[in-house]
């Protein structure tokens, strides 16, 4: 290792899935790096504010797809740290919300890494509100949980089961979609199978689709559905606030109100 090389890791939060919901911190260090381990959920245009001459590795892991084992990513953090200096791993939505993003600064530090964090903005706000759907709102919702709905055992999560009994509570379900079936069958069993729900993917995308229904209905809907993961499922009567999509058929009509105030 060069005597100039400092070993360093900054975990940057890349956001929900639009590339100018970088903040401009994250935008900054991305520049300055050495080497970007990117995931799957980060948007690849984001690379295009490194260095040419950055190394940019792909460390994606989605359901039946990865690219790299946990470990193995912690090692090559430490690996390209120590031969070329400072590693940018970006990371989709906000690292510290189920991105593992603190196990691999832990990780670093234990062999010696400085290490860094920049916030992202979590997709578990910024997906459901993209589409008008605030995850808290006065005299609606009082509360909201953040949920990975999978353990590491590949169980459904107990907090799955807390959130069906909070009448007053919006649920934000990550990374659910293969427990839809068991998330509805809690709902129904504490008499909350009529609760609006929705399901988005690609949100803050020009890609994103949503599908409103109940939660009852969510097995059986997703299922007639084209939608794949990763997706987000939110459940409570905040779903009702979705915007509606412009009609285009609507549109001709509306062009000379929107010319006569412009």
């Amino acid at each position: 290792m060069s005597a100039f090389v400092v070993p360093r890791l900054t975990v940057v939060g890349a956001g929900p899935g639009d590339p100018e919901l970088i903040t401009v911190k994250g935008a900054r260090v991305l520049a300055e790096a050495d080497v970007v381990l990117y995931d799957a959920l980060s948007n690849a245009e984001l690379l295009s504010y490194a260095r040419p001459d950055a190394k940019k590795v792909y460390v994606g892991k989605r359901k039946g797809n990865r690219a790299y084992l946990q470990q193995e990513i912690n090692d090559l953090i430490v690996l390209y740290a120590r031969v070329h200096g400072h590693v940018v791993r970006l990371k989709g939505g906000d690292p510290f919300v189920f991105g593992r993003g603190r196990e691999e600064m832990l990780f670093a530090q234990r062999h010696g890494l400085l290490t860094a964090y920049v916030p992202g903005i979590s997709s578990a706000v910024a997906v459901p509100g993209s589409l008008g759907i605030p995850v808290t709102h006065r005299g609606v919702s009082e509360a909201f949980r953040v949920i990975t709905a999978t353990t590491a055992s590949g169980e459904l999560s107990e907090e799955v089961i807390k959130a069906a009994q909070a009448p007053k509570a919006t649920a934000v379900i990550l990374m659910g979609l293969s427990q839809v079936a068991a998330i509805a069958d809690a709902y129904v069993h504490f008499g909350h199978g009529g609760r609006p729900a929705a399901v988005i993917q690609d949100g803050t995308l020009p890609t994103a689709k949503l599908l409103q229904t109940t939660v009852a209905e969510l097995p059986r809907r997703v299922a007639e559905s084209d939608l794949t993961s990763p997706a987000i499922i939110v459940i409570g009567e905040v779903v009702d606030l979705a915007s509606a999509p412009l009609a285009a058929d609507l549109a001709p009509q509306l062009a000379p109100l929107y010319a006569a105030v412009a």
